[in-house]
């Protein structure tokens, strides 16, 4: 498995922009998709956006960030990024990195990314917060 730290989050006001840094350290990370989720008070964890594994193409974003955050991967520096834009007071949430070697594409369609239960390793998470 990979072990999992984010990095970056920090207090925004509304309508700005903050990248996301989640480093992996372990082995064979290009092997694994990877995942943003986020968790807001009194709320259920909710899925961000995922990327495939190195060599494979595809993404998918949840509803609520489409148009507005980019998940990408640099392997060689075994990091994944979530950047982060037109940002409003509900993105305010703790944000988890998450590992899975479970992910399947299915011609330009990255299976199961949105269900936590698929994905092995967790960070412990990064708090952003976007002021009104």
């Amino acid at each position: 498995q990979v072990q999992l730290e984010e990095s970056g989050g920090g207090l925004v006001q509304a309508g700005g922009s903050l990248r996301l840094s989640c480093a992996a350290s372990g082995r064979a990370f290009s092997s694994y998709s990877m995942a943003w989720f986020r968790q807001a008070p009194g709320k259920e964890r909710e899925f961000v956006a995922a990327i495939a594994w190195s060599g494979a193409v595809g993404t998918l974003y949840g509803d609520s960030v489409k148009g507005r955050f980019t998940i990408s991967r640099v392997d060689d520096e075994n990091t994944v990024y979530l950047q982060m834009g037109s940002l409003e007071p509900e993105d305010t949430a703790v944000y988890y990195c998450a590992a899975s070697t479970r992910l399947r594409m299915v011609g330009s369609v990255l299976m199961y990314a949105a269900l936590s239960s698929q994905y092995s390793s967790w960070g412990q998470g990064t708090q952003v917060t976007v002021s009104s």
